[in-house]
């Protein structure tokens, strides 16, 4: 890799010389902006206001336009006369815990290298002890004519430099949440939850650009003359009121369906709900769990043998009426069978005894 800038690393009173490397790299697809007549390439020149002629690159110096206008040139010696101690040096402030750093800060990465033998020791004895610190290095650097602010923390064996953004180049996050006071329900987090639970961690290599991937089928198929079919877009959903629950519901459904994770349990889900709905099993627990329901059937059973004008529904009656009085006799029973049984048992009974007396 090819080294953007030389300098040193300033670590107390320890000097580390080091080369600048770019630790990441663009691959976006670029294009070139052409005449629709003719196909010819559309170019850029650099013309002077004043006489409109084209100048070259050795001919073009910087200038600061005030605000009336005028044109204060200022010129690569003017800036190399500057105090900045940092112009070839990376010098570090502070040692901070990495959370400390805000994300938004974030700007282009480096690798630093160590230049030269001499460079090695030093470069491994910062290492380490930011290793062992288990903290990042706050420091200043000059590039491209300006200083700026970085932070030095360790990716495997090297030491790497994130750029980062002065704090009042952070603008403050005013007007951009929603207005409106929103209540989010328990049943919304959850279903949060179990999607997050769903979707679960990715490894971070196995993502890749679709949209340049179909960029490049796009372009090598019309340099091959091939017909270019068109790919079905996916509807966002965007602008659209919905129903946030079922959303969520859905978008878990889709998850666990492309991880393979959906079929199985939605079948067991069907199964359980079929079997609560089919069998009622507080009937077969009650049948199991009274033992005098037991005795009381096979009491009214022998009392239906030596009744012959019983039905099976009477003998149904009997037995919830023997089993509130207990099993007393067969002519209890039969005060069961219809609703005037007991005066008629009393009539029955009252007859032989007149007979007695007479």
């Amino acid at each position: 890799m090819r080294s953007i800038w030389n300098g040193a690393i300033s670590f107390g009173l320890v000097s580390i010389p080091i080369k600048l490397v770019n630790a990441t790299e663009n691959h976006s697809i670029h294009f070139r902006q052409i005449h629709l007549a003719d196909g010819g390439r559309i170019r850029y020149r650099k013309v002077c206001e004043l006489d409109e002629e084209e100048v070259s690159g050795g001919e073009i110096g910087k200038a600061y336009e005030d605000a009336d206008g005028t044109m204060i040139p200022i010129t690569d010696e003017d800036l190399a006369q500057l105090p900045l101690p940092t112009a070839k040096t990376i010098e570090i402030v502070a040692f901070v815990p990495a959370d400390e750093i805000d994300p938004l800060q974030m700007d282009a990465a480096y690798y630093l290298s160590a230049n030269g033998v001499p460079a090695a020791k030093p470069y491994t004895l910062l290492r380490e002890a930011l290793k062992r610190s288990n903290k990042v290095a706050v420091a200043k650097y000059a590039l491209r004519g300006r200083e700026r602010l970085g932070m030095l923390r360790v990716v495997d064996d090297v030491i790497a430099m994130h750029g980062l953004l002065w704090p009042d180049e952070i603008r403050a996050p005013e007007g951009v949440a929603p207005d409106s006071d929103v209540t989010v329900r328990d049943a919304e987090l959850d279903l949060a939850d179990a999607l997050m639970d769903t979707l679960g961690e990715v490894d971070m290599d196995s993502l890749h650009d679709d949209y340049r991937e179909a960029v490049e089928e796009l372009i090598a198929a019309k340099a091959s003359g091939e017909a270019v079919q068109p790919s079905e877009s996916r509807d966002s959903g965007g602008g659209k009121v919905i129903d946030l629950i079922a959303a969520l519901e859905s978008s878990v459904r889709a998850a666990k369906k492309s991880r393979g994770e959906g079929e199985g349990e939605a079948e067991s889900e069907e199964d359980e709900e079929d079997m609560a709905d089919v069998h009622p099993i507080k009937k077969k627990t009650q049948q199991k769990s009274t033992p005098k329901s037991t005795g009381t059937k096979k009491s009214t059973a022998s009392t239906a043998k030596k009744t012959t004008q019983k039905k099976t529904t009477t003998t149904k009656s009997t037995s919830s009426a023997s089993s509130s009085k207990g099993s007393s006799s067969a002519n209890s029973a039969k005060k069961q069978t219809s609703s005037g049984s007991r005066s008629t048992t009393k009539k029955k009974t009252a007859a032989p005894r007149k007979r007695a007396s007479a």
